[in-house]
């Protein structure tokens, strides 16, 4: 229910975006967000920012293009992302956020239940698989134009043609 202390608790007004962390989800994180790997340069970016930054990508569905000009590069959010995502580190915030959510809620931290309907389950055995188009980048590799390979043509439409006799 929207008390006010709720109201003031989910307040977000204060920040630049709403997508932003606040102070007490960024010391919440922080500690999940590994060091800088030994040798090489000392990291130069506000790993705060960094994250700050793929939440705002996510939250917003905006291109990597559009990301404002105060957040960290694209290449370098992109960078970070692809890295935390491998080692497993933007899992383990989710689950700590999720866990948290229902917590909040006044639920169980994992759910007991599911429902599928019968349509989502005909629609998966029919085009799960081929619903990913061969060649595309996988979250948004490319920072320009979509680099995936054009569709092709189905075999059976082209094959319409010698099908019909010809008198």
């Amino acid at each position: 229910m929207w008390t006010k202390e709720a109201r003031r608790r989910h307040d977000r007004s204060h920040l630049r975006y709403e997508s932003d962390l606040t102070d007490q989800e960024w010391a919440e994180v922080a500690p999940m967000i590994p060091p800088a790997k030994p040798g090489g340069d000392k990291r130069t970016v506000n790993v705060r920012e960094i994250l700050n930054g793929i939440v705002y990508i996510l939250s917003s569905g905006c291109q990597w293009r559009a990301i404002p000009n105060d957040l960290p590069p694209p290449p370098t959010i992109h960078d970070y992302l692809e890295r935390w995502a491998g080692e497993g580190t933007l899992e383990q915030i989710h689950n700590a956020w999720y866990v948290k959510c229902r917590e909040q809620a006044s639920r169980e931290t994992t759910p007991t239940a599911a429902i599928i309907d019968s349509q989502s389950v005909k629609s998966a055995e029919k085009r799960g698989p081929r619903s990913i188009r061969r060649g595309e980048p996988v979250l948004g590799r490319a920072f320009g134009p979509t680099r995936g390979t054009p569709a092709r043509r189905s075999r059976a439409r082209s094959g319409i043609s010698w099908l019909i006799q010809r008198v």
